[in-house]
């Protein structure tokens, strides 16, 4: 199997050598691994997350060519293929009136001179400055940067817009004393007087205050949502990536609980928004309207703060039973959402052993728990915020009450009373706001424990990490007293054990049940690292590579074949996103996939169905070959490759990889005898240890002989 050409990403082989002239070493799967791609490419939007994986600050900005910066050549430029009208890139050099000197994305390295009014027909107008960041070169005269938490760096990013809401807020509510003062000033002056020119002029006045007003509201709600949009957007992305960047030995033991977790962002996000946020900025100007009601007569502001302390007070005392509620909802739904996700997924095992009624039971216990435990909060809840209403009207009725009464002593005067009346509204709004918040507040604080819980776990690829780059590795693989222990699990898979491989040896790996073969092939996919002792691949510590860069160079076939609902191609892609369409159809003919295509009226857009069940065992173990071999891997890494196959599949793809396998460094996992044919020499496992490594024949004549023992 030879490589053919792949599919062309315009904008990843631009900052490949953008990442080359700035002297930043990484490889494509480096730079990509884990992104949203748009069919396997690159795209604008996501540009400068690859980017700073290589150390590069980058910029996506609107400039016309005349108006692009020289000082920061070289920088991308945005275009449209005029023949395919596909998007594509170049790195823009130099430029001057006339002419531009671009290597254009198929071979940017080789620059080119070009007429700026050609190069105006194909640019959209859009281009990404690319700047590197300062390195040290002494490591130990770094200062360390506190790195932006997960959570408050985003809002931190967003503080621009926070500002605006904060200018806002605080014209609305200065804006806000002007109708009670218009109303004092028509009662005291206007109409014992009759001057009705004061009044057009007070009208025309209070009506720009509350036009603006009402300008000024619409703008903060805006903001309010943009920057809870921005934020939305930017925690999920990064929630995401953190999940799918999650090291194995910290894999959840409930996947469902586990996607409960991750989905409780949605009352975070819900207590982010502009209630929120409104609520908390306008909370400070209580202290303005008090103020204001001090000046008309302080006796008037007895019942407003009496009603601010009840309504604290009140709302206070109820928070550790919110908590406890808060608490005991998450784990029920978190259990409830595990019973769910083991029913869907496992849907044929309950109805093939008639144990519906136990999902069921379970399911029904959970909802029942969770509306009893919701009933609470939402009574509770209740309670704070109508308490808090009903408070509110009686601090009002309290304040008519007392101005009836300094209105007969001659204390105040009816305008006064009314605008007192109007203020007390306005000063306990914000605490009645404030009230209901709190009941939503644990909920929320729950919520972000348990994503805090989840940001704080290992990854694979830590960021700044540094790693060699070696482009396609040869082959050459090294176990050097290895010792492997499962999390949570006391027994070692793998004790002491050590071998190497060199390239292009072809190794099967031999054992019973549990004695740590496939463990052995987890280790060397770095999906774990070993307890003690070290691999190498090509003479450099695993550890040292990048996984995203060590998997691509492994045509792996795992022990349980998982399929994804989808077309068959575009399972087949899975790995490989820039596969050209011949490298498909040869891995479809050396895996045995060709014949089930071509019998199927839509071939390669069939549909397989959610975990591939609309194909049978032996289908789904062609599509994994296939997927495997697609990008013509130097270490092929399978267990048990053929063992769904019927014979005659079993006999050709036996025969069409002992053509694929020349030069390729083999290690398989099985007991197939024309497998076996194909390899050269078998490690025997027992209990984690190495029992048994030589020449094929003499192991097969020792294991026939009974002269290879278990492991003591």
């Amino acid at each position: 199997m030879t490589n053919s050409p792949t599919q062309h990403d315009p904008l990843s082989s631009c900052l490949l050598h953008l990442c080359q002239i700035h002297e930043r070493s990484i490889s494509r799967e480096s730079l990509l691994n884990g992104l949203p791609l748009e069919n396997g490419t690159l795209i604008p939007s996501v540009f400068e997350r690859a980017a700073k994986r290589a150390g590069l600050s980058s910029k996506v900005q609107n400039r016309q060519l005349q108006q692009i910066n020289p000082h920061l050549l070289p920088c991308v430029l945005l275009l449209k293929n005029q023949k395919t009208g596909e998007n594509d890139a170049c790195l823009l050099y130099a430029i001057n009136d006339t002419h531009a000197v671009v290597g254009f994305s198929d071979i940017p390295e080789s620059s080119q001179s070009i007429d700026l009014d050609d190069l105006a027909k194909q640019y959209q107008g859009q281009v990404i400055y690319v700047r590197p960041e300062f390195l040290y070169q002494n490591p130990s005269l770094k200062i360390e940067k506190p790195s932006l938490h997960w959570f408050w760096g985003v809002i931190q990013e967003n503080r621009g817009l926070y500002k605006d809401i904060l200018i806002a807020s605080i014209l609305i509510n200065l804006f806000a004393v002007a109708m009670p003062m218009f109303v004092m000033n028509v009662y005291d002056r206007v109409v014992p007087n009759h001057t009705t020119d004061t009044l057009w002029i007070l009208a025309a006045g209070i009506f720009l205050v509350i036009t603006t007003e009402i300008i000024l509201k619409l703008m903060r709600s805006w903001f309010v949502d943009l920057a809870a949009n921005r934020a939305d957007v930017k925690l999920s992305s990064t929630i995401m990536e953190r999940v799918l960047n999650m090291r194995l030995v910290n894999r959840p033991h409930s996947s469902g609980s586990f996607i409960s977790n991750v989905q409780s962002f949605e009352s975070i996000r819900s207590f982010i928004g502009s209630l929120t946020v409104t609520a908390l900025v306008d909370l400070p100007f209580v202290l303005l309207f008090t103020a204001i009601i001090t000046l008309i007569n302080p006796i008037l502001v007895i019942p407003i703060v009496l009603a601010i302390l009840i309504v604290l007070a009140y709302a206070l005392s109820a928070q550790q039973k919110m908590h406890e509620l808060s608490i005991d909802s998450m784990e029920a739904s978190a259990k409830r959402n595990d019973t769910l996700y083991e029913a869907v997924a496992n849907i044929e095992t309950l109805k093939g052993f008639n144990a519906e009624s136990r999902a069921q039971s379970r399911w029904e216990k959970s909802t029942l728990f969770i509306t009893r435990n919701a009933a609470k909060m939402r009574f509770l809840s209740a309670s704070i915020s109508n308490g808090a209403t009903w408070i509110q009207h009686m601090a009002a009725v309290s304040v008519i009450i007392l101005g009836v009464y300094l209105i007969i002593e001659g204390e105040i005067s009816q305008g006064a009373l009314i605008a007192a009346y109007l203020l007390t509204s306005r000063a306990m709004g914000p605490v009645s706001q404030t009230a209901g918040l709190l009941a939503q507040y644990h909920y929320a604080a729950t919520s972000y424990q348990a994503l805090e819980e989840i940001m704080q776990r290992d990854v694979e690829r830590p960021q700044g990490k540094s790693w060699v780059h070696q482009g396609q590795i040869r082959g050459d693989i090294e176990f050097r007293n290895v010792e492997f222990s499962y999390p949570n699990d006391e027994r070692s898979a793998l004790s002491n054990v050590s071998f190497k491989i060199k390239q292009g040896e072809r190794v099967a790996i031999l054992g019973r049940n549990g004695s740590g073969k496939t463990t052995v092939e987890k280790l060397l996919l770095g999906l774990f690292e070993p307890k003690n002792g070290s691999i190498l691949v090509d003479g450099i510590d695993l550890r040292q590579i990048d996984p995203a860069e060590l998997r691509r160079n492994i045509g792996y076939i795992p022990q349980d074949i998982v399929l994804f609902n989808g077309t068959l191609k575009e399972n087949l892609m899975f790995g490989a996103p820039l596969a050209s369409d011949e490298q498909i159809v040869s891995a479809s003919n050396i895996s045995g996939l060709a014949p089930i295509i071509n019998a199927h009226p839509e071939g390669f857009n069939m549909q397989v169905g959610e975990r591939g069940q609309a194909l049978s065992g032996g289908q789904k173990q062609s599509v994994a070959l296939a997927r495997s071999i697609i990008n013509d891997p130097p270490v092929l890494l399978f267990d048990e490759p053929t063992g769904s196959l019927d014979f005659s599949a079993e006999a050709a793809f036996s025969k069409n990889l002992k053509r694929i396998v020349e030069g390729k460094t083999l290690i398989t996992i099985t007991h197939r005898t024309s497998l076996l044919n194909l390899v050269e020499r078998i490690i025997v496992l027992d209990k984690g240890r190495v029992i048994a490594d030589g020449p094929k024949d003499q192991v097969m004549e020792a294991l026939r002989q009974g002269q290879v023992g278990r492991a003591q």
